[in-house]
């Protein structure tokens, strides 16, 4: 009687080496930053999938050079090959390569996930459309964002690796006025401040208002000091130029 042959499968592992640039390196391990690594792998990923496997978010990229050519986040890897990963350039000529990240929102609004209560409420005061809930689940997150073409923000770096994500940004600090600086910073967003047309608690318009209309909501010490106030048109929560809006612009400028 003949034997039965027992075959056994083994997979091949494959290897290529890696070198993230600039700001993508606060993604990656200390002992691995700003220098070549080696990438260990099974089968032949795409180079999204092997990029957010060093936990790398692909809404953070914007070029991949592979052997010194410009791909897509659908190329395959097979192993041997030498890889950059460069983050978005601001100043930079990239005419003639595949830039991956698709064009900044004209006009930036965003929402913000459960960890980042304060910084909405921030950047609510500053005049910046944000919604924020502390029950959303990151698929709603992620289909509203799409919906309304908003940004998101976040402290959870497994929301930005969904593949439907086109704009994300994820904050390193976790001090909401810190966290504020370096979105400004890192978006651009200097210019664009709009205080009080935005209620920092329903994000709703806030428009401006009568004293007379609101007489009953205001203490006497806010009577006698103010003058200019504006109402949420949702809420009905009034708001006045009074001392924290100032504090945090000037914050702002000084740091």
């Amino acid at each position: 009687m003949a034997k039965r042959t027992e075959h056994t499968h083994h997979f091949i592992s494959r290897q290529a080496r890696f070198r993230f640039y600039a700001e993508l390196n606060d993604y990656l391990p200390i002992d691995s930053r700003h220098q070549q690594k080696t990438y260990h792998f099974i089968g032949t990923p795409s180079i999204k999938d092997a990029i957010e496997a060093q936990q790398v978010p692909h809404t953070e990229v914007d070029l991949i050079l592979i052997d010194g050519q410009s791909s897509g986040f659908d190329q395959c890897i097979s192993g041997g090959e030498r890889v950059s990963v460069y983050p978005v350039f601001e100043r930079l000529d990239l005419y003639g390569l595949q830039k991956l990240r698709p064009a900044p929102l004209r006009n930036p609004c965003f929402i913000a996930d459960v960890h980042l209560g304060k910084l909405a409420r921030y950047l609510r005061i500053l005049g910046f459309d944000t919604l924020y809930r502390n029950d959303y689940e990151d698929e709603e997150i992620v289909e509203i964002a799409l919906n309304e073409k908003r940004v998101i923000l976040t402290r959870d770096l497994g929301i930005l690796k969904y593949r439907r994500v086109t704009h994300g940004y994820w904050l390193r600090n976790t001090l909401p006025r810190l966290q504020l600086k370096e979105l400004i910073l890192a978006l651009q967003l200097e210019n664009q401040f709009k205080p009080f047309t935005r209620c920092s608690l329903c994000n709703d318009v806030i428009e401006p208002v009568a004293a007379e209309q609101i007489r009953p909501l205001l203490q006497d010490q806010t009577r006698l000091y103010f003058s200019e106030f504006f109402q949420c048109q949702n809420c009905k929560q009034v708001y006045w130029k009074g001392s924290h809006y100032q504090k945090l612009k000037a914050w702002l400028e000084l740091t």
